[in-house]
């Protein structure tokens, strides 16, 4: 238990320090457990308490809740836990504030634990988020509302701490895991021998989404844009990563209407998968990232709902003219991105084709993916512990 200096913003606790944690999905389990580690290697006493996955308890994190809890996406799929994640929000306020940790530390899940955050600090705790929500992308406005509730922005892209800075909100930017873990080191053919395929000719990576709605969009697309393909490229081969296994039936639904084409559909692996290919043709989203790290040269692709779309444009919800991780993070975007009525097969088919023929276009793309990596590079878990020591270090 923090002493009772603890409850005073800016003055340090006598140890053993306290750290509450919420993280929110596989990904949130994931970081959590980076930081613990690093948090631990400055404060050997200190203990974790929180919703924690497998790889956060076993960094030495107490559960009081299971992650799974907060494992929810989308509106049809939230609705029905809502009243079950208002419980669970108010029972962690309630034994936050009676505990007063030393810091309450939210990892992604933004919806769920800035709301949380707010109330805390409200409190007189202190309070971090680990990884900014894409103010700098869609709904800028929520930037008001983080700087109530949090005291710490941990920021994965180098952009974005002066975002927060300029509204009053302290920001550390930590670099991005992903960067210290994937890289370009693994040829085509080493991918090609994992996955039990001949190491010689074409391959082209497809991957439309792992969400049941961007299939929806884009399955019938990027089949069709195979299809078109298949000719044109002697020997193709399609690779399709399925993200989940009730996704395999949309897709393959998909190819029986646009025949043509030798598909060959993984369940999951979809990093082995772009590793073995020569393009990539993806759906919008951190897979774009992924592919960029890995050091393949992509076309990217992305159709929201119509009427999605329209008030995204229309309100100004959307800020940016980039959609792609790659193109956002360049100084001189490489990717073609295809948008809404953009995406259509031949042109997205047309796109692969100069990448797999003009070496050129596939330079241009790997030097800026060289530069991205650079840029993201660092030991983020230890960038985050020293940013969160400064929080809790005396003012």
């Amino acid at each position: 238990m923090a002493s009772s200096e603890g409850q005073d913003k800016g003055v340090r606790p006598l140890y053993p320090m306290r750290f509450a944690l919420v993280a929110g999905e596989a990904s949130g389990d994931i970081l959590g457990a980076a930081l613990i580690r690093a948090l631990k290697a400055r404060f050997p006493q200190a203990t974790f308490y929180g919703v924690a996955g497998a790889r956060m308890r076993e960094a030495g994190c107490e559960a009081i809740e299971s992650i799974e809890a907060l494992s929810v996406m989308g509106i049809a799929e939230v609705l029905p836990k809502l009243p079950a994640l208002i419980r669970l929000r108010g029972a962690l306020e309630a034994r936050f504030a009676h505990d007063k940790p030393d810091v309450f530390i939210g990892i992604d899940a933004p919806d769920f634990n800035l709301g949380l955050a707010k109330k805390l600090r409200a409190r007189g705790l202190r309070t971090v988020h680990f990884v900014s929500p894409t103010i700098w992308a869609w709904r800028p406005g929520r930037i008001h509302g983080i700087g109530e509730a949090v005291d710490l922005m941990l920021c994965m892209y180098p952009f974005e701490p002066a975002l927060y800075q300029a509204a009053g909100i302290g920001a550390a930017y930590v670099g991005h895991p992903l960067a210290g873990e994937l890289d370009d080191s693994t040829s085509p053919a080493q991918a090609r021998a994992a996955l039990g395929i001949a190491a010689e000719g074409p391959v082209v990576a497809v991957l439309p989404g792992s969400r049941r709605a961007e299939l929806k969009y884009l399955a019938d697309s990027f089949a069709a844009a195979g299809a078109w393909l298949a000719p044109r490229v002697p020997g193709l081969r399609l690779l399709v990563p399925i993200a989940k296994p009730e996704l395999k039936g949309a897709f393959e639904a998909a190819i029986a209407r646009h025949p043509g084409g030798n598909w060959t559909l993984l369940e999951g692996q979809s990093r082995v998968a772009m590793q073995a290919a020569d393009a990539v043709l993806l759906a919008s989203g951190t897979a774009t990232l992924e592919c960029c790290l890995l050091g393949r040269p992509m076309v990217v692709a992305y159709r929201a709902a119509p009427l999605t779309a329209f008030i995204l444009r229309r309100f100004g919800l959307l800020k940016i003219d980039r959609v792609s991780q790659p193109n956002i993070l360049s100084d001189d975007p490489a990717v073609p991105e295809l948008l809404q009525d953009e995406a259509q097969p031949e042109r997205l088919g047309q796109e692969v084709l100069m990448l797999l023929r003009h070496e050129v276009l596939r330079a241009r793309q790997l030097g800026q993916f060289a530069l991205v990596r650079a840029k993201l590079k660092s030991d983020f878990a230890a960038r985050a512990a020293e940013a969160i020591a400064q929080l809790v270090r005396p003012a």
